[in-house]
Formats: C-alpha cells, structure tokens, sequence
C-alpha cells in the first residue's frame, strides 16, 4: 500500500521515528518525539511510493498529515506498509539551520547537483551577466548569479549564495549567507550567517548578525544593527541606527511615508521603481482635475529618464495632460509651470549627494513645491490605491512646448540692468555641472557683454553621475586666479543652487555667499523684507537692518521658504545652502537667475566681490546632531521649552532660545531618528561650548 524513504540521523527529534522488521515491513513509528521516547535514529523522509488505493484512508473536505493519521490507520487496518532506507544524501530543509548548511553541503560537493554558472577558480560559480570588480575578495566555495554585481572593496566569504540581479556596493562583506534575488546591500554593510529574501534592501553599515532571517521585500536602514537569531517577517522597515533585539512578526516598526523633505526619493530601480512612479503619478494626477495639463522634465541620466516616462503614463491614465519640457532645468521647469497653460508640475533627477537615487519633485501652480496638505492628500490617494481611471477617451494627451527656454531667457534678462552689466565688462568662470542649465546661459551671459570661461557645459549622463562638487570648486577657483577673472561660478547640476569664487580665487562658505547678497541686495530690493530660515545667522539680520530692512524668520522646509517668499512684501530669500529666491522673477530657487542678480548688483555697486566679503563680520555658527528615538522626539522638545521658562523662546520651527551673546536651535529631523542642534555666539569656542551644551541635555533626557 506504501513505501516510506528512510535514512538515519544524528538529531530524531524534529522527525518521524520508524522501527522496521527483517523483512522491510514497518514495525512502529512515533512523529517528532521526545528524547525519552526515542527509539530508533531512522527516521522518515517524507519520499513515499503510494498505491491508489491509499485514498481511501483519506478523508475529504480537510487537512490531512500522512505520518500522524494515514500511516498509522494502515498499520491498525493491517495493510502492507514497508520502509526503505535511502542511500545517499538527504537533508530536511524544514528548519533555518538545515536550509543553510543544505547550502554548504551542496558546494562541498555532498550532493549530486549541477551548480548553475560557470566554476573560474577554488569553487567560485559565476552567473551569466554577473560582475566582480577586480579590488573585490571571494572565497570560495561561493556562487554569484546572474546580473549580479560586487563593486570594488566588498568581500564575499565562503558558503555564500547570490540569487539573480544582487547588488553590493562597496566595501560590504557577506559570509556564509544565502541571498535571494534582486537584493541590495549598501556600502559598508557585514552580514554573517543570514537568509535575505528577495527584493530586501540593506542600506548603508548595517551589522547582521549569525542566524538572522530577512523575510521578502525588507527595508533596513542605514547603520541598523540586527541581532542574532532575530527574524524579521515579509514587508517589514527597519528605521535608521535601529537595534533589533527580538523578532518583528507583526508590528510594521513604522513603514516609511510616501514623501521625503524633498519629495519621493529612493535608490533608482529599487526603491523608485517604474511601477512605484506609475501609482505615485496617478495619485497625483487624481488629486488635480481630470483635462488640467501638467508640466513634465529629467535631467540627463537614462534613470531619469525611464521614470519620468512612468510618470508620463500615470498621468495620462488619470486623464491628466503632459507639457514635456524633456532635458531642462528646475527653474526652468517652475518658469513654465507658472504659466496659465499648466496647473502644476514635476520633476524627475539624480539626487545631488548620491547618484544612484532619483527624487520625484512635485511642483504647484506657482512654481513652488506642493504644500504639505497637497503632499498628504497625494500620500494618501496613493495608499488607499484610490487613483482615478480615465475612460479610452478621456486619456490625457503629450505635448512639446517649442519655445520654453526662448521664454524664461528674455523673462529672466528682464529682471537685470543689461547696460550696467555690459558697462562692467565683466570676465567669468562658469561651471555647468553638465547640467540643463548649460542650455540657457551662455546665450544670455554673451548677449550681457561678459567675456566667459565656461567648464563642463554640456548636459552629459556619465558627466552628471561623475560629477565632483569639491574638485569643481578647486578647478574654477584655480582658473579664476589664472584668468584674472572677475567672478567663478558653479550651478549646480539641477540649475537651482549656485556656489561663487570671488576675483582672489576665494571659494565663498554658504554664509558667506548670503551675507554677500543681503549686503548688496538691500540696497535694490523689490520690497521692504528678507525672508531667512531660523538657523541662519543674526548677522544677517544685523546686515539687513543697517540698511533698514527687516528679516522674516521661516521655517527651514523649502516650500516653507517659497510661500514666504510668494508675499509681495518679500524682496529676497534664501536657505543658506546655495538656495537663492528672487521673488520678482520665480520666487523658487534659481542658480542661473542668482548668477545674473550678482552681476547686476556688483556692476551697481561698482566694487568687486572681494571688497564686499572682506567687509563682512565674522560667523560663528555651530551644528551638531542627536541621536533621537522617533518616540522620543515629542518629549525632547517638550522638555526644552520647559527649561526655557519664560525666557526669549522663538517657535517658527523647533525650539529657538536666545542668550545673552547669541541663540540655540533644537529641531527633529523629519526624515531621520535625530535632533538637530545649531548654536550661534560671539567666538567659536562658545558657539561649540553652547551646542555641546544643548546635545548633552537632549542625551540625558533621552537616557
């Protein structure tokens, strides 16, 4: 009626015991038994030879186990039930354990199994398509799959398994791990002894510890260390700089949301994915009206590029219409979306800090970014899965506007003094960044009179993802001292951001850019304000004030900093990064647009830009950040105000306190576990001393 594989094992416990007579017939048997009741280290193997007949000791209609009630109604019912041992190699793989080390046996070469990918040297199996850079380490036995990738510095250890299209980036070393398919583990990541599974993405020197199990689709963040033994279930996040302790079966630990400070960001591909871009571009166009039209553009990268065109799509399938602008600017995209033809925009690009994630930025019909309240609206039409289908033919149409730069070129020359500039005569270094604003400027500059030096000023993918911020700086600063030019610039690759090098060569700090621009600008401002985050610096407002214009403290958001400057009220803005707002022309940031301002204002004021730095004052302005527990973050900021008392307390955004000889800033990061502090006073020694002094009371009420 049945025959039963049989094979001794060292560890009976977690099987089926079978004692059989000389003739093969089964004697006995007991499922998973104590160590008390172990008779017999021969246990069944689950491989059965069935006659049909079998299905009549099968009930119909429920779960049925063949070793606690098949097999023992045969014995009771006298029928023929033999055992056979089975020769060669068995392993159960029903436990963690015995699905690792059934890897480990299998590239010893304890079983008869065709290793997939061809072996190059001391065990190493290598897929179709898979790279290994040459600075990498393997040891093997190891198997690498196809389309996977080890970047330079990464050390594979023995007994490791790569499924299809696993990526490590550098210096991440993995041993004795089984990782599924299309798994990412970031820079600097150690795992020993783990099971991944697939599509999970391990960022950036996260520690996994022997015995770990990642189920499906897990997030763990950045410097996350996960414990031994711990399993974390199938579409779980793992926050930043988290320890895990114990198991994560149910709980969530706190999914991330939708949108980031920037807008949607994440790895290109494995976070931002063309299926992720398709939902998020329907939310969005749901939330807008069905026929409106919306204002699309990319930088150079192919990534970019793939994903706009899902966004695209998104679009129209809500029964929205697309402008595409293709290549072009931020600015330039804002300049556009501000125009009656469309109702709102969006922007797909190469984060400026990390090449390989994009960030989907979402644009309002001024140009600014969408408001918090349109973010959430958004967030939620995307969760909820609530997106509008439109009908064959309410399908939103792709439009290609012929004369957009042409447009925001003579708008923008209109907001400058064109004789004055011409008068100057002025020599530049510009650098591009490869960047779309290459594609507007040099035009603009010749027809401005100025004689320019242009560096990298051609939009190029492999320029932008290779491009270097610090070595660009040393560059335009050397060829500035070298060509006696009046000014360097470098925009960065987006076109929004702007940094400056003065005629000595000097690279100007941030704060110094912006305490330049108040100086100069104060005097020529379209309005009676300034608009300034809370963390910039009070000389600014001193600055300001000695040329009777008043500073308007915002919250440190960018659109925060956007609506603020959309008052009529407002002259100028910046965030004190590079961010410059002209109001009167797009109050959004425009490197291009600064670039000219400056021009304009020092052909004005007939000084070079050195003068006006060296007349400055001296900042000295402190950040440092806290580890903060997100559950922690509310309390942290309660108990501060509470110590300030009465005192002169500024709530903008965080907790502001003022001293005797200069202020605090305390305010929670809305993206990571962290509480910043920024502290400001009359020497940098008490700058630090009083930063220093914030962190560790943010550190004894967290502890």
């Amino acid at each position: 009626m049945a025959t039963i594989g049989l094979t001794a094992v060292e560890n009976p416990l977690e099987f089926g015991i079978v004692i059989t007579r000389e003739d093969g017939t089964i004697e006995r048997f007991l499922e998973k038994p104590t160590w008390g009741q172990v008779f017999s280290d021969t246990i069944n193997t689950g491989i059965y030879v069935l006659e049909p007949e079998i299905f009549d000791f099968i009930p119909e209609g429920r779960s049925v186990d063949f070793s606690s009630e098949v097999f023992p109604a045969l014995l009771t019912a006298g029928k023929p039930l033999y055992g056979a041992i089975v020769e060669g190699y068995w392993e159960d793989v029903g436990t963690l354990e015995a699905y690792l080390s059934s890897h480990k046996d299998v590239l010893d070469g304890k079983v008869a199994v065709d290793i997939p990918g061809f072996m190059i040297n001391d065990g190493v199996y290598l897929g179709e398509g898979a790279e290994i850079s040459p600075d990498a380490v393997v040891v093997g036995p190891v198997v690498v799959g196809p389309g996977c990738k080890v970047e330079a510095g990464c050390r594979l250890g023995e007994y490791t398994v790569l499924g299809s299209n696993v990526r490590l980036l550098a210096d991440s070393q993995v041993e004795r791990c089984v990782l599924h398919d299309n798994v990412y583990v970031g820079t600097g990541a150690r795992m020993r002894g783990a099971i991944v599974g697939r599509s999970s993405s391990i960022r950036n020197s996260v520690r996994i510890d022997e015995g770990v199990v990642l189920g499906d689709e897990v997030f763990v963040g950045s410097d996350a260390v996960i414990s031994g033994d711990v399993k974390v279930y199938p579409f779980k996040t793992i926050e930043d700089g988290a320890v895990v302790n114990s198991s994560i079966v149910w709980e969530s630990k706190g999914a991330r949301s939708l949108f980031g400070r920037d807008g949607v960001s994440g790895l290109a591909n494995v976070d931002v994915t063309p299926e992720l871009a398709v939902k998020v571009a329907m939310a969005y166009g749901t939330a807008l009206p069905k026929g409106t039209t919306v204002v699309t553009s990319r930088d150079t990268s192919r990534a970019a590029r793939m994903l706009k065109r899902a966004m695209m799509a998104g679009l129209n399938a809500a029964g929205v219409d697309v402008l595409d602008l293709e290549v072009a600017s931020v600015p330039v995209t804002r300049f556009l979306v501000r125009s009656p033809r469309a109702l709102g925009g969006l922007t797909v690009r190469l984060d400026q800090d990390d090449p390989q994630r994009v960030v989907v930025r979402f644009f309002d019909s001024a140009g600014t970014d969408v408001t918090e309240d349109a973010r959430r609206k958004i967030e939620r039409l995307f969760q909820r899965e609530d997106a509008r289908r439109a009908l064959a033919e309410e399908t939103g149409d792709i439009q290609f506007p012929l004369r957009a730069l042409e447009e925001y070129t003579v708008a923008l020359e209109s907001t400058v003094e064109p004789a004055a500039i011409r008068g100057f005569k002025f020599r530049l270094v510009v650098d591009y960044s490869y960047g779309a604003a290459s594609t507007v400027m040099p035009t603009l500059l010749g027809k401005l009179g100025a004689d320019v030096l242009a560096v990298n000023p051609y939009a190029s993918t492999a320029g932008r993802v290779s491009f270097d911020p610090k070595a660009a700086l040393e560059r335009v600063a050397g060829l500035v001292r070298a060509s006696g030019a009046h000014l360097g610039a470098i925009i960065d690759p987006d076109g929004e951001r702007l940094t400056l090098v003065d005629d000595q060569g000097r690279v100007l700090s941030d704060t110094e850019a912006l305490l330049a621009f108040v100086d100069l600008v104060a005097d020529h401002l379209l309005g009676d304000t300034i608009a300034l985050p809370v963390n910039i610096t009070q000389r600014a407002r001193d600055i300001a004030a000695s040329h009777g214009v008043q500073v308007v403290p915002t919250k440190m958001s960018t659109p925060a900093l956007m609506a603020a400057a959309n008052d009529p009220a407002v002259g100028f803005a910046a965030d004190g990064e590079g961010g410059f707002i002209l109001p009167g022309f797009l109050p959004a940031f425009d490197g291009a647009a600064a670039l000219l301002k400056m021009l304009d204002l020092l052909a004005r004021s007939q000084r070079p830009l050195s003068e006006v730095v060296d007349a400055l004052p001296k900042v000295f302005l402190v950040h440092e950040t806290v580890v903060t527990p997100w559950e922690q973050k509310g309390m942290v900021m309660r108990s501060l105000m509470e110590m300030a008392g009465r005192g002169d307390v500024e709530l903008v955004d965080g907790v502001k306190i003022g001293h005797r000889d200069g202020w605090m800033l305390a305010l929670p990061d809305p993206e990571e576990p962290v509480t910043h502090v920024w502290a400001e006073s009359t020497s940098d020694s008490e700058a630090r001393k009083l930063a220093q002094e914030y962190s560790r009371r943010i550190r004894q009420l967290i502890r």
